[in-house]
């Protein structure tokens, strides 16, 4: 592998990681607002997105660089103060995601590759299931631009005022 594909490959690694740790605190949100019949499906969006956050942290040091770590708070782009918001921030959370990992999809290679659309699908099927609308290229609809606003992160999170002050600059 070229120093250059390495690069490339760490750099949506990275992005990667910061979208799933936005997304475990959004779902940590979610699992306090949303009623009791989807709560089942949020602790297992959340679970699933630990893990893949572990699973990215192990990728990002097998290829020779320090993962990007999770801010102490994130912003949320709108409010969250019932169970409709949070199954709104809940496809919100998987659609950027989505958009996140096919940018994986292109960098990476081999095994990375074919986790990443794995992951790219699940993030699909769960925006699906929570927004009960779906779009034809799960990943590159987030890349039109069309539903993201330049201030928030890959997850459709951004890291709090203090957070980000007080976060390490991330290249």
């Amino acid at each position: 592998m070229s120093e250059e594909a390495r690069q490339a490959e760490v750099t949506a690694l990275q992005a990667a990681l910061a979208a799933e740790h936005a997304a475990v605190y959004g779902y940590g949100v979610i699992g306090g607002r949303i009623d009791e019949r989807r709560r089942t499906e949020a602790r297992t969006a959340y679970d699933a997105h630990r893990a893949r956050r572990d699973a990215l942290v192990r990728a990002v040091r097998d290829l020779g660089a320090a993962p990007v770590a999770a801010s102490a708070a994130y912003e949320l782009p709108f409010p969250v103060g019932d169970g409709a918001a949070a199954v709104r921030l809940a496809a919100r959370l998987e659609e950027r995601l989505a958009g996140v990992y096919s940018d994986l999809v292109r960098a990476a290679t081999g095994t990375r590759r074919a986790d990443a659309a794995g992951a790219l699908r699940e993030a699909a099927v769960r925006a699906v299931r929570w927004s009960g609308e779906s779009v034809a290229f799960p990943g590159l609809a987030e890349r039109s631009g069309a539903r993201t606003d330049e201030r928030t992160g890959a997850a459709g999170t951004t890291p709090s005022a203090t957070a980000s002050a007080t976060a390490p600059a991330r290249h």
